[in-house]
């Protein structure tokens, strides 16, 4: 029986990897004195901002994490001010079916508030897991949320926009919804990494979870 859903921040509830990797090269070049790409940057995600300074200006990682903070904040509301279409309503009628709604991030925990309450959604979410700055740990996140809620993997699905998202489910057995809508997506590599299910509409996601739950 199906009982909690875990989402994805970043290119699932909405498209916000534009504005993280805008904040990053703000941040990244004040120090470095020279530009940076955008592949660069997407080069060391995984980890939350501080992991991203640590390879990109180790010698600044304090500084250049609070210089990034300053400049996500200010570039939010003008570079993503809302959700996806139809994301805040599609949590809500999950929450209105009984169900525990949980978010496993990459995002550190400040840049994560800074777009909770930007998005109004600070009370939302039954368990929050963000980002380490010393790499990639969703997988480690997942299990806290299983125990957190006292759920068993085959009671939950997770929903994101990477393959990383799919390996991580895999590693402790979590069925992950793959969703395809974001700007940033990487639609060949979602589909060679073969995820349980495949969105690419909220619309579509709303109606499959509603099946899965009346299963």
């Amino acid at each position: 029986m199906l009982k909690c859903i875990i989402f994805d921040m970043d290119g699932t509830i909405a498209d916000t990897l534009p504005l993280c990797i805008a904040a990053f090269r703000r941040s990244v070049e004040f120090y470095l004195e020279k530009p940076v790409s955008a592949e660069e940057i997407v080069a060391t995600f995984g980890a939350s901002e501080e992991g991203t300074m640590r390879s990109l200006i180790p010698d600044h990682i304090e500084e250049g994490t609070h210089r990034y903070w300053e400049e996500y904040r200010s570039l939010h509301e003008t570079m993503c001010p809302r959700p996806f279409n139809g994301m805040p309503e599609l949590i809500q009628l999950l929450k209105d079916k009984g169900l525990n709604v949980a978010l496993v991030t990459g995002k550190g925990p400040v840049s994560l508030d800074i777009t909770l309450e930007v998005f109004h959604m600070k009370n939302v979410f039954d368990a929050i897991e963000p980002g380490s700055p010393l790499g990639p740990n969703k997988p480690a996140c997942l299990k806290n949320v299983l125990k957190q809620l006292h759920l068993a993997p085959d009671e939950t699905l997770y929903i994101g926009d990477t393959s990383s998202d799919i390996l991580a489910t895999r590693a402790v057995s979590i069925p992950i919804i793959s969703v395809a809508w974001a700007s940033t997506v990487e639609l060949e590599d979602l589909k060679a990494h073969n995820p349980d299910y495949l969105c690419y509409s909220v619309d579509e996601l709303r109606d499959l979870l509603l099946k899965k739950i009346a299963e």
